[in-house]
């Protein structure tokens, strides 16, 4: 049996930089990744199965869940039987704008690679494989921070990003991501990179408020919610950035540390107490598809 982390992430920014004739929106977004996590058991199996547990399992639609698609997918393209059992602790919210799907599939692809042994040559079938399954599933399968352009499928490295406390709220309304893209309007944006490397959170809050999350207009206009969540984060003592992640309706609040986070979590979830409120820190580089490669 094998056991895998998928990492909630978080888009520190996201700027929509075109539209290709096949729909499909082009990105520049700098994407990390949070200590909260799903962890997913994979094991061999006469048939596939999946079994879901944890806080927001029943949010899941167990028959098409893209783990399950994501084994499909991988043992098609090495033309292998998908015969693997994958259980599922679901602690990530759904539709929530924290890549919980895409994080869980690109967790089988890694998981599978080890249980099947795969080795480094077999690099492009992952990849390809993830980019298939959906936008944010390559950079979650490479699990590090990264700038993200194109569809998803152009990867770089940022310059080294400080440690620093993040607080998520979601106000607990669903926010499906095509309805956030055919909201949007007016026109592209421009990719906006920085290779400064950020001294501390406080340095890195400076750069990430001169970009935006081009999603979070047409999210909060659908949403209104997370006009409150935004403000109320804002508000809380030692916010250095208050700012939704991918098409929402997670927010996320930057801080110095997990402990400044922390004090800021119990006020907001005693005033708001069906919000969900998750206080944790940035981890900009988590599992790799293929430890034992050498460098």
């Amino acid at each position: 049996m094998i056991r895998v982390e998928a990492p909630a992430k978080l888009n520190l920014y996201l700027h929509v930089t075109g539209r290709r004739a096949d729909g499909y929106h082009e990105l520049d977004s700098l994407v990390t990744f949070t200590a909260l996590a799903d962890t997913l058991e994979i094991a061999p199996a006469e048939v596939p199965a999946l079994t879901v547990s944890g806080p927001f399992a029943d949010a899941l639609d167990g028959g098409d869940n893209l783990a399950v698609r994501a084994a499909a997918a991988l043992a098609e393209r090495l033309g292998r039987p998908a015969h693997v059992r994958i259980s599922l602790h679901k602690r990530v919210p759904v539709a929530a704008g924290l890549g919980g799907g895409s994080a869980d599939a690109a967790a089988v692809l890694r998981g599978l690679a080890r249980l099947w042994r795969l080795g480094a040559e077999h690099a492009d079938d992952l990849r390809e494989v993830a980019l298939g399954l959906g936008a944010d599933v390559p950079v979650c399968l490479d699990s590090r921070a990264a700038y993200m352009g194109g569809i998803g499928e152009a990867l770089s490295a940022p310059p080294p990003l400080p440690p620093c406390g993040v607080l998520l709220v979601n106000p607990g309304v669903p926010v499906p991501t095509g309805a956030v893209f055919a909201a949007r309007r007016g026109p592209f944006s421009a990719a906006d990179r920085f290779c400064e490397t950020p001294a501390g959170a406080p340095a890195l809050a400076t750069l990430l408020r001169a970009r935006r999350n081009d999603l979070e207009p047409p999210a909060r206009a659908q949403v209104p919610a997370i006009d409150r969540v935004l403000a109320r984060l804002a508000a809380a003592p030692g916010c250095l950035l208050a700012r939704m992640s991918g098409s929402g309706g997670t927010c996320f609040g930057l801080f110095a540390d997990e402990a400044a986070a922390a004090d800021a979590a119990g006020a907001i979830s005693r005033e708001r107490p069906r919000w969900w409120v998750h206080p944790t820190r940035l981890v900009h580089e988590c599992e790799t598809v293929f430890p034992d490669a050498p460098a």
